[in-house]
């Protein structure tokens, strides 16, 4: 007999476990179906990992840089295999975790592959046979790494690698091509560079890490180039050439043609929605041409009863933004009339060294929707507490509206950044004047004093710059 729900959520990732957890702390009896572990990419091909293995990074980072604070040390050595055990035990800890907290609030969970069953609504039929039935069905099924659609870069996990294989890796290699300077492609770069490898950065774009503030990434890119980092732009990637000892890439720069030879190639060129062999046409859920789900501000797809939420929407690809969207998607079950999520107000986070953050508008952003703006620039290399720890690449800069002192960006290059970015989201959210944050106590020594002096400046009075 079919077993009846208020919410069968497809998928066990940030988007679906949050709706599970959500709606069971309003009460309802909701349910996941998740084939693999709960956690999804975020914590098993994605944040956590990904992260860990870029705190491995900065911990040899500090070693090499000891001497500089009178600490001596020998030149450290890499074991990629012992980080691999710590990643995979802070992963397991925190799946336990997660797994204990949904069995707190009584939510059913079912290991198996789901997908909607033909000609019935709003109902989930597993691999092991269970047939569940809610009055809502939350799609959650998430993303896969995209391939590169040219000769020779088929995925083979030894030579030809997505980000999934990259998290497994347990040996340095000395030579590494990155395709793809997004956030994923220089994250990786940044950690292989400092473990020791000779990096390679091959994007298609003007820049890397498009979407960035230019001066930003800018600033990032600069940084990279000190540290040894080689990035290339407005390449054209023709074709890979695999043997067992090498990988050559053939490109295209600047209208000529180039062959560079390394030991893996690493393709981060986005992730696709993973929307496959689960009845969503069936169930005239619409599509859109790049794959992903249709929905609207409320995370409503075109079948009745029926969300979307997470990497199947077309909307930032970041865990806690799949977060707000199932919290979104249960209020709008629920009948509370949420407000729909402002993507462009969102907070991102890179952590390759030096860190990115930013949320809200950029500069060029901003001049293109035709608004008269002023900026403040800040650099962390005149902050005392940067210069403390020995990392003053990076900067502080605030796009606000001129008159009104409305603060519209905040976009950070530097030390802890990603930390740092809550203050600026609150104020671009809370649309908070410079003039607001001027008036603020920053502590000092600290990072973030460097924000309020960027604040204070524009309002034509300041402190240090």
């Amino acid at each position: 007999m079919p077993e009846e729900f208020d919410v069968v959520v497809l998928g066990g990732g940030p988007g679906g476990y949050a709706a599970a957890l959500y709606g069971a702390s309003a009460g309802l009896n909701c349910a996941v179906v998740e084939e693999q572990r709960l956690g999804g990419t975020c914590l098993h091909r994605g944040c956590i990992p990904a992260k860990e293995l870029l705190e491995t990074a900065t911990v040899v980072r500090t070693v090499r840089h000891a001497h500089a604070f009178g600490v001596g040390t020998s030149e450290p050595t890499i074991d990629l295999a012992t980080s691999q055990v710590r990643k995979n035990g802070i992963v397991d800890g925190l799946t336990k975790g997660l797994e204990g907290l949904l069995k707190g609030r009584k939510v059913t969970m079912v290991n198996s592959r789901g997908s909607l069953a033909a000609g019935k609504e709003r109902t989930v039929v597993c691999d092991d046979g269970r047939e569940l039935v809610g009055r809502a069905v939350v799609l959650a099924m998430g993303s896969v790494p995209r391939a590169l659609s040219l000769p020779g870069f088929e995925y083979d996990g030894v030579r030809i690698m997505s980000s999934d294989h990259v998290l497994q890796l347990d040996t340095v290699p000395s030579r590494v091509a990155v395709v793809g300077g997004g956030a994923i492609g220089c994250e990786f770069a940044s950690f292989l560079r400092d473990v020791g490898s000779e990096v390679t950065i091959l994007e298609a774009l003007p820049q890397l890490l498009t979407g960035v503030d230019a001066q930003v990434a800018q600033t990032a890119a600069r940084a990279f180039a000190k540290r040894g980092i080689k990035a290339l732009t407005g390449v054209k990637i023709i074709a890979a050439d695999t043997t067992d000892k090498a990988v050559t890439v053939r490109y295209v720069a600047k209208e000529v043609e180039e062959q560079l030879e390394v030991d893996l190639v690493i393709v981060s060129v986005g992730r696709r929605p993973r929307t496959e062999g689960v009845g969503l046409l069936e169930h005239g859920i619409m599509i859109d041409e790049r794959g992903f789900v249709v929905a609207d501000g409320t995370l409503r797809t075109s079948s009745p009863g029926v969300y979307a939420v997470g990497d199947l929407v077309n909307t930032p690809q970041l865990a806690h933004v799949a977060f707000g969207e199932a919290i979104v998607a249960i209020q709008e079950f629920l009948g509370e009339n949420p407000v729909p999520i402002e993507y462009d107000k969102v907070p991102f986070g890179i952590y390759c060294h030096p860190e990115v953050a930013f949320c809200g508008l950029t500069e060029d952003a901003a001049k293109a929707k035709g608004i008269d703006i002023e900026t403040s620039v800040h650099r962390f290399m005149g902050n005392g507490r940067a210069m403390i720890i020995g990392d003053t690449d990076g900067l502080v800069k605030i796009v606000a509206e001129k008159g009104t002192g409305t603060i519209l960006g905040v976009h950070l290059c530097g030390p802890w950044v990603t930390e740092l970015l809550t203050e600026g989201f609150l104020a671009v959210n809370w649309q908070a004047t410079t003039h607001d944050i001027g008036r603020l106590i920053h502590a000092h020594p600290t990072l973030s004093e460097l924000f309020g002096e960027s604040a204070l400046a524009l309002t034509g009075r300041s402190l240090h710059s």
